[in-house]
């Protein structure tokens, strides 16, 4: 998985979104600040199509509408605002529709701005663009690729509101867990991750392993010009990977993964690649 996925595509030519605080949204009338914002937003480079394409299946999803713009358009967002959602939605189908044996899981977690009028805007957008691919709300443990398969179903929505109540095809929040380490200390996230996988439910959800660091204001006014990826994501990457690669799935293990930039590394391949040891498991046990 990748983490604020669709980040490649922040505009510094935009507003500031309603995730930032008021003295933000001031200072970032300047054209520079803005700029510093989007150095510290971004967390990909990769367009929806190229993580595709690179084997990233989990995308981490925030949204907004536009304040004060009429209609109810959804722009995803992170500090500032980014692509329509429904364009990425697009690309993602068409991706879908080239390759009919995949699975995506879409997790929309954080709404800004959004009254009931804009989920139903963006609920009535996410069924226009996948339509029959959506997998209806089932029991964890039932969805398996040869389930998804045989009912060609090709995406999961995740979706963190009260509404998701209202339509089957939108799997509550609560089933897509992703306890967040909130540090910029890469020994610190590690022990959080192998806490959080002792912790994690043995029935009934997925659970996200967020292998990011999280710049902290002081972070940032340090390193103004440097960005996210430069201070913290370069250095600490292999250090990250390394505790991927000694990690099982399965039960109690971990499920997904996410990353900033996954291109980074060997991020997706590595993931991908912990799954033979489940195959492994399968051929000891027959």
């Amino acid at each position: 998985g990748s983490h604020d996925s669709f980040s490649y595509w922040v505009d510094d030519k935009s507003p500031v979104g309603p995730d930032q605080a008021t003295a933000i949204k001031r200072l970032a009338r300047i054209s520079l600040v803005r700029k510093i914002i989007k150095k510290w937003s971004v967390t990909q480079n990769l367009t929806f199509k190229e993580q595709l394409e690179g084997g990233i299946r989990y995308f981490d999803l925030r949204v907004s509408s536009k304040p004060g713009e009429i209609g109810q358009e959804i722009y995803f967002i992170h500090g500032l605002f980014g692509i329509k959602v429904w364009d990425g939605l697009e690309e993602m189908n068409s991706f879908l529709e080239q390759h009919p044996k995949e699975v995506i899981f879409l997790d929309f977690n954080h709404f800004y701005a959004m009254d009931d009028s804009h989920h139903h805007f963006l609920i009535s957008r996410i069924r226009s663009a996948f339509e029959s691919k959506l997998c209806c709300v089932d029991c964890v443990e039932y969805v398996t690729l040869l389930y998804m398969w045989e009912k060609k179903h090709q995406v999961l929505i995740f979706y963190h509101h009260p509404l998701y109540q209202e339509y089957p095809f939108l799997w509550p929040g609560n089933k897509m867990p992703a306890p967040w380490a909130n540090t910029t200390n890469v020994h610190k996230l590690l022990q959080f991750l192998e806490t959080t996988l002792e912790e994690r439910s043995r029935y009934g959800t997925f659970h996200v392993s967020q292998a990011i660091l999280t710049p902290r204001v002081k972070t940032i006014a340090r390193h103004l010009i440097r960005g996210l990826k430069n201070t913290l994501v370069h250095r600490n990457l292999p250090m990250i990977l390394n505790w991927v690669k000694a990690q099982k799935p399965g039960v109690m293990g971990v499920n997904i993964i996410t990353s900033d930039f996954v291109e980074l590394v060997d991020f997706a391949a590595t993931v991908i690649a912990l799954n033979d040891l489940l195959l492994e498991e399968d051929e000891s046990d027959t």
